[in-house]
Parts: structure tokens; C-alpha cells; sequence
């Protein structure tokens, strides 16, 4: 029999049984022990027991499937700083961010033959690395334009930069397989405990002694910055014996250029400490930036050396760096807000970015060296400046200025200017062209300039070969929004 439940107690919700029992053909067959049920859960007050008179047949429980609830709309972004706390809670492989504390690897057992940790990796890890950083570079571009709204300006410059990528797809199809699948790439090393402080190594293939080492941040308009996109110089400098960091920082809205050049900082702090693991030379450190990189790189440099110079705590040296290299770089923010407003970054984006108008000079390094005193100064390396003559991104006439400032103000300084070479020109297409590579050239040339030996090594050594037809980028060339 049934045995209902209380009154007080309504039936449970969602499960409904239903209990048919047949009386057997044979009305004299004996009884049979009791069908035992499992007890009902603890919260009901009672239990119930079904105790047939009649042999028990079959019993068919029928249960109707919980309904299941529909997901939550998804609700616009509709801030900067709401688009901030979601891309905060994600890390570099856009995963949710743990609380444990920055962890970084331990060095390879001797015997390895790169000096460095190394990662056992699966092919199946490789791909879903991959996927995750293509999902993260997605979002972000996502959420920007979200923030941004799509105007007219914003749809034409997208669309010119999604035919300038199907150009050059060939060639990047290929750094990007030896991004992911190559051994002499070390991705995603922690350097921080924030959002993206992450970097990649390109190590030399063959480490027989310490190898000087390039510490490079890359650009993206402040914006759209990531550190594979210094894959293919990172290649190109891994091939002639340089170890090559790429560091990664928040980009906005995620964070602003005080953010940026934090990060930056403690990924050139990471470097310094931390490279002799992997086979770099500590006392051989050079940095790079390029576009906006330029600006984050020289920002982190210079206030690197206001501090030392006034005696405050720092994690890294200035005189750690060998030298600086900027390419295609924006030094003087007031003598380019209209500018970037034109080539449709907004003015009120570019505030927005740079903390607020009034914090433009702070994050000028050519407005920054004019009032600085003659210790920082002194303290700065040696600075190259190089740029096309056709950047319409950003003109060579800001290195030109900041050259000449540096050399007022008694730091050494250098221009290197490109003829006719465009924003992407010098950093993209030329290598991906194959051959000689002129930016390539000059950089390390200033690297080995004390080693000759070197010197003949790459002088003897293969030319890289082409990874896209020449058709392809010449039409990129002219397409390209930057």
C-alpha cells in the first residue's frame, strides 16, 4: 500500500511515482518476504514501508525529466569600467584567475642543452593553448569595439584590417605553427600577479655561452597590444643567437598607461633577474619597443631612471640595459592627439587611455627628459630611433624630435630613419618578404658590435626565405589601416 506523507509535509516536487502492482493468476499462493524500499532522505520526518499480501510483480517508476532552466541573457557592456572587472577576472589563456601566488619555472636539469625549464606538452595541450589565446585576443576585440560603438570610421578601418590579415595569412599561418608547435618557444611564463603578465622565450637552438638577450613590448595602438605579435622578430633574432622576451601587458580598457608601463617594467624586472636560467647573458640586455611599445618601453626606462637616480627602491638597474631601441614610436602625446584623432582614434579614447589630459606630460618621455636632471640623464643608455619616412600611423618627425631632444639634454642618441618604409613596413612585411632584412641588420649589428666571430656566423649564414608572394604584399601594403 501507499503511505502518504503528512499534511504537514508536501510530497517532494519534480518526482512523481507511479506504483502498479498486479495481483497474481493464483489467489492461494503463499505470501512472500516484503518488498524492501530504500529509505526516504533524512529531511522527510517519517518512513513508509510497502508490504504486499500478494507475490510482487514488476514495478514500473516512471519519473518526469526536470525542466531545465534557461540560460541568462547576455546584458551589453555597456562601460569601460565594467568591460575592466570581466577581462580582470581572466588570465592570458582565458581561463578564470586562481589566488595562488605568481609561480615561475625552475630551471632545466643540467644536460637539457638550452639552459633553461622546459614544459612536457602534449599535441592535444598545444592545440587547446592555442584555441585558448585565439578566444582571449577574440573577446578583447570584442569588447572594445563594444565600447566603442561601430561608426562608419570604425567599421572601414576593421574591414581593412581583416582584408590586410587574409593577405598576409600564408606567412602568418606559418609563425604562428612555429609559435605553438615550436620547442625553442617558451610561452606564457608568469612575471607578475596581474592580469597578462605573461611573456614568451625564443631561445637559440645551440647555447654553448651565455647569449645576449632582447627584451621586446610589443604595440597594438595601446589597444589591441599581445606579445605573439613579436613572434616573427622573436624568430628572426632566435635564428642569429639572441634570446628573445616578449613580454604582454593590460591593454585598455582592461587597464590604462600607468598599467602598461607597470607591467612592463616588472616584465623588464623578470628579465633581468631571471634570464642567466635560461641561458642569457644578465649583463647583455637590450631593449625594444615598437608603436605603442616604443612609448610603454621608453616611459618604464625613464622613470626607472628618475627613480634610481633619486635613490628609490627599484627591482632592476638601468644600467642592466645595453641599449634601447625604438621603433616607429610616439614620444610627445600633446603633438599627437590630433593626429590619432584623425587616423580615428578618438580624442576622448586617447584621454581616456593616457589617464586624462592633464597627465599627457607625464607620459611624454621627450617632455619627461627636458625636466629631468643631469643624474637621470646619465644614467640612460645608449638610444636608437628607428623609422620609416612613409609612417602615417605615427610621423617619423616625433623621432626625430626626441632624438634631438636626448641629445640637447646630453643622453646618447641615434636616428635611424627608413626611406619610404611605412608603420608596418619595417616590423611586418620585410621579413615576412624574406632576404635581407634591414631593421634585423642594424639592430644586431649594434648587438655584436664587439663580436666578430658572430659577426662572420650570421654573415655566412642562409638568408630567411620568403613565407608570402610578392603580389600579396604590395596589396597589403596599400590596404593596411595602420
Amino acid at each position: 500500500m501507499f503511505c502518504p506523507p503528512p499534511p504537514t509535509r508536501p510530497l517532494l516536487p519534480r518526482t512523481t511515482r507511479v506504483l502498479r502492482l498486479f495481483r497474481p493468476h493464483h489467489h492461494h499462493h503463499p505470501p512472500t518476504l516484503p518488498l524492501r524500499r530504500r529509505p526516504p532522505p533524512d529531511h522527510l520526518p517519517h518512513r513508509c514501508e510497502l508490504r504486499p499480501t500478494h507475490p510482487p510483480e514488476p514495478i514500473r517508476i516512471s519519473r518526469t525529466p526536470p525542466q531545465r532552466r534557461a540560460p541568462p541573457a547576455m546584458r551589453p557592456v555597456s562601460s569601460a569600467e565594467e568591460v575592466g572587472a570581466l577581462l580582470s577576472r581572466s588570465d592570458s589563456s582565458g581561463r578564470r584567475r586562481r589566488s595562488s601566488p605568481v609561480q615561475s619555472a625552475s630551471p632545466r636539469p643540467a644536460g637539457c642543452g638550452c639552459g633553461g625549464p622546459r614544459r612536457q606538452s602534449s599535441f592535444r595541450d598545444d592545440v587547446g593553448h592555442a584555441a585558448s589565446e585565439t578566444y582571449l585576443v577574440t573577446r578583447l576585440t570584442f569588447s572594445l569595439l563594444q565600447y566603442l560603438g561601430l561608426g562608419y570610421r570604425w567599421m572601414s578601418q576593421l574591414l581593412a584590417l581583416t582584408i590586410y590579415a587574409i593577405l598576409l595569412m600564408p606567412g602568418f599561418l606559418q609563425v604562428g605553427y612555429y609559435y605553438f608547435f615550436s620547442s625553442q618557444v617558451r610561452r606564457s611564463i608568469v612575471y607578475g600577479e596581474q592580469p597578462r603578465n605573461r611573456l614568451d622565450l625564443y631561445i637559440p637552438k645551440d647555447i654553448n655561452r651565455p647569449c645576449p638577450v632582447v627584451a621586446f613590448v610589443t604595440g597594438g595602438a595601446w589597444i589591441i597590444g599581445y606579445k605573439a605579435w613579436g613572434s616573427l622578430l622573436g624568430r628572426r633574432l632566435a635564428e642569429r643567437g639572441i634570446i628573445v622576451a616578449c613580454i604582454d601587458y593590460r591593454n585598455f580598457p582592461q587597464g590604462t598607461i600607468g598599467d602598461m608601463v607597470s607591467d612592463a617594467s616588472q616584465g623588464i624586472s623578470y628579465v633581468c633577474n631571471n634570464i642567466a636560467s635560461y641561458g642569457g647573458d644578465p649583463n647583455r640586455i637590450y631593449l625594444v619597443g615598437q608603436s605603442a611599445g616604443a612609448h610603454i618601453a621608453a616611459c618604464a626606462l625613464i622613470e626607472q631612471a628618475v627613480k634610481e637616480s633619486s635613490g628609490q627602491f627599484i627591482s632592476w638597474s638601468v644600467t642592466q640595459i645595453k641599449a634601447y631601441f625604438g621603433l616607429s614610436g610616439g614620444y610627445n602625446m600633446h603633438s599627437l592627439v590630433d593626429h590619432f584623432h584623425e587616423r580615428g582614434l578618438n580624442r576622448s579614447i586617447f584621454f581616456s587611455i593616457m589617464e586624462g589630459e592633464e597627465s599627457l606630460s607625464r607620459y611624454s618621455p621627450e617632455i619627461v627628459v627636458k625636466q629631468s636632471s643631469s643624474q637621470t640623464i646619465a644614467l640612460l643608455p645608449p638610444i636608437v630611433l628607428m623609422h620609416g619616412t612613409e609612417d602615417y600611423s605615427i610621423p617619423s618627425s616625433a623621432s626625430q624630435t626626441f632624438a634631438d631632444v636626448l641629445q640637447q639634454a646630453g643622453a646618447q642618441a641615434k636616428l635611424q630613419l627608413y626611406e619610404g618604409k611605412t608603420h608596418t613596413d619595417i616590423f611586418i612585411q620585410d621579413p615576412l618578404r624574406g632576404g635581407r632584412d634591414p631593421l634585423v641588420e642594424d639592430v644586431l649589428s649594434i648587438i655584436h658590435v664587439d663580436d666578430e666571430i658572430t659577426q662572420e656566423k650570421i654573415a655566412l649564414a642562409p638568408a630567411p626565405r620568403r613565407l608570402v608572394f610578392e603580389w600579396q604584399l604590395q596589396l597589403a601594403r596599400r590596404i593596411s589601416p595602420f
